[in-house]
Order: structure tokens, then C-alpha cells, then sequence
């Protein structure tokens, strides 16, 4: 092994007291709660990786739709404290629709006979 190439995962709920306490702690954090903006910048450490898997529909009266979506993190005030922060949108939803039709298409090979299983 590398050194350094050992990483140590704690994982967290919407039930979990004082998530931002784990999440200052971390070098990447990845929010999937289904909570509009729920990780804000003090839960955040200097130089963290924040990946917002969250997409939610926030009342906007502005929008044609009447809503707008955010991701579970306050990306305009983490965005500066960040090394690195996933927009929403845009942010990893493009890469989950192209690796859903990359697998998509792998597996209608594979049931073709051309890929080996």
C-alpha cells in the first residue's frame, strides 16, 4: 500500500447529533439527505472536497415553474472555504445519467453475446 492511501468512512443520518462535527473532520464530505441546503459553511473545514448529491425543489416565484432546485449544501457560502464543490445542477447528476446509459449499454451487449461476462 501507499502511504496515505488508507481512508477512514463515517457515514451519517439526518438523525445523527451534531453532523457538522463529523463533517469538519473530513477531507471530502458527500451529502445525500434530501435536505435543502442542510451543510453549511461552518460544518465545512478549509480545503474540504464537498460532492451535493441532494437535488430538492425549493419554492422560487421568480421561476416560470414556481421552484428552483438546490443540492443539500449552501454551495454559495461553502464555495470559498472549499477545495472543490459539485454545483446542483450540474453538479454529478450529468455523470449519473452517463454512467446509467454506459451500463445500460454494456448489458445489452453483454446479452447480445458480444462482451464476455
Amino acid at each position: 500500500k501507499k502511504k496515505g492511501a488508507n481512508a477512514t468512512v463515517t457515514i451519517c443520518h439526518t438523525g445523527t447529533k451534531d453532523i457538522g462535527y463529523y463533517a469538519r473532520q473530513a477531507d471530502i464530505v458527500v451529502a445525500a439527505m434530501g435536505s435543502p441546503k442542510a451543510i453549511t459553511a461552518d460544518m465545512v473545514r478549509d480545503g474540504a472536497v464537498v460532492i451535493d448529491v441532494g437535488v430538492n425543489r425549493v419554492e422560487d416565484k421568480t421561476k416560470e415553474k414556481g421552484f428552483r432546485l438546490v443540492g443539500d449544501v449552501d454551495f454559495e457560502a461553502i464555495k470559498e472555504k472549499a477545495a472543490a464543490v459539485t454545483p446542483v445542477p450540474g453538479g454529478v447528476g450529468p455523470m449519473t445519467v452517463t454512467m446509467l446509459l454506459m451500463n445500460t449499454v454494456e448489458a445489452a451487449e453483454r446479452k447480445a453475446g458480444l462482451l464476455a461476462k
